[in-house]
């Protein structure tokens, strides 16, 4: 055994050392013992990983979390304005006074931490996710099947009415939080997911998505302002023949954010676009982590994150299209991008490419720099003070990421936190 891995299985028990399968398993105890074999076989992650060297897992994988201060704010939730089913989970647990009746046409909503022995998913718990575990080891999504407490598990049979928005709150500085959600989305039928908020001092959160044949999926998160927590989210999702999956997400503030997407396409004709807008300001490290298989015909993939960084921040992009053989058509596209406000912040990137079929249009392209000075000095000539035109400069940036949102309804809510941000920080 090489002293890496041993270092990585010694780190695994120890924040194994006092944990055990919830309770309430039941039925999910096979995918929990099966994720826990394979946490303490791979251990938890390493800086010395290739997808790890840009990020420090310490805060993620400590025995413990770090006491994080609670934010607070007058301003109203995201999302507040529209019309939802709202459920509430308050430091990693469902709370039924604060939520909503579960009850909507078109679709059923149960909670992991109750549930009965549910056929379909009791067939989806942890499958997409150990299938995710490979070419790519990613232990703290193991680690959340085995060990996560709360979740939702939710199947779409019909168009609902209106979307579905998991509420994070926080009351405790040290909640330490895994939230594990299953999303099916059958043939035909259309759901949108909503997520706001920060969920715990350190959340570990996994979203398992099957969307079926025809079928569509649309996912808006904003991962709220506190300052101090650190979270680490995963999303495994399976796409079948002529279904969409679209996903946006806003970062604002944060200690630490790892977002890890993997997306598979298992059926022609589907189409996948993941995008991210992330504002980051001093001690703030946030990195989106995208991996996608082409395993169909004439499917599309689009990868679009934009991150602005100021004082110190450090942005992190690591996204690979991989084409398998007979993935003909393939339209593959990739962009990460940063905006620089000052010298002491950075961006890391590492975009891939792996083809292995002949009739295919896959790009990338990173790029990093600051305010374009010729630009900046047009709109001030036109008499736009430099803070403001700062600030419609890097909307203008941000602008493509949160084109991707679907509803024009959100894309207005998510422009409008955005500026909200920068107005803040501009008189900072």
């Amino acid at each position: 055994m090489n002293a890496l891995l041993k270092s990585k299985q010694e780190a695994a028990a120890t924040r194994l050392d006092s944990a055990s399968l919830p309770a309430a398993a039941g039925w999910s105890k096979a995918a929990r013992e099966d994720a826990l074999a394979r946490v303490r076989s791979t251990g938890l992650p390493s800086r010395r990983d290739e997808y790890w060297k840009y990020t420090r897992p310490d805060a993620l994988t400590q025995a413990d979390a770090t006491e994080a201060d609670v934010f607070k704010s007058d301003e109203p939730l995201v999302f507040d304005s529209f019309d939802r089913l709202k459920v509430v989970f308050v430091d990693g647990v469902f709370s039924a006074e604060l939520s909503d009746d579960l009850a909507l046409e078109g679709i059923e909503i149960a909670r992991l931490a109750e549930a009965a022995d549910i056929s379909w998913a009791s067939e989806l718990y942890g499958t997409l996710e150990a299938k995710g575990q490979s070419p790519v080891e990613r232990p703290l999504a193991a680690l959340n099947t085995a060990l996560a407490t709360d979740g939702v598990l939710i199947r779409c049979t019909k168009t609902p009415s209106k979307p579905v928005s998991l509420i994070y709150r926080r009351d405790s500085t040290t909640a330490d939080a895994m939230l594990h959600h299953v999303v099916k989305v059958e043939a035909g039928a259309s759901l949108t997911l909503l997520e706001n908020g920060p969920g715990a001092a350190r959340l570990n959160k996994c979203l398992e998505a099957l969307v079926a044949d025809g079928a569509e999926f649309h996912h808006v998160r904003a991962q709220g302002r506190d300052h101090a927590r650190s979270a680490a989210t995963h999303m495994f999702v399976e796409l079948g023949r002529e279904s969409v999956f679209k996903s946006f997400t806003l970062t604002v503030n944060g200690k630490l954010t790892r977002n890890e997407c993997v997306i598979e396409f298992t059926g022609d004709d589907a189409i996948a676009h993941v995008a991210g807008a992330a504002l980051g300001d001093g001690d703030f490290v946030h990195d989106d982590t995208v991996f996608v298989t082409h395993d169909a015909v004439n499917c599309e993939s689009r990868q679009v994150f934009k991150k602005v960084l100021r004082n110190g921040a450090t942005g992190v992009f690591q996204g690979k299209i991989l084409v398998q053989p007979g993935a003909q058509k393939t339209d593959g596209y990739q962009k990460s991008q940063s905006l620089l406000l000052d010298g002491d912040s950075q961006f890391l990137a590492k975009p891939e490419l792996e083809i292995y079929a002949d009739d295919v249009a896959c790009s990338h392209g990173s790029t990093s720099g600051a305010i374009d000075e010729d630009a900046l000095f047009y709109l001030r000539a036109r008499g736009i003070p430099e803070g403001i035109a700062t600030d419609l400069m890097t909307l203008a940036f941000l602008a493509e990421a949160v084109e991707e949102v679907e509803d024009d309804a959100l894309k207005g809510e998510i422009t409008g936190r955005l500026e909200g941000w920068l107005l803040r920080h501009s008189r900072a």
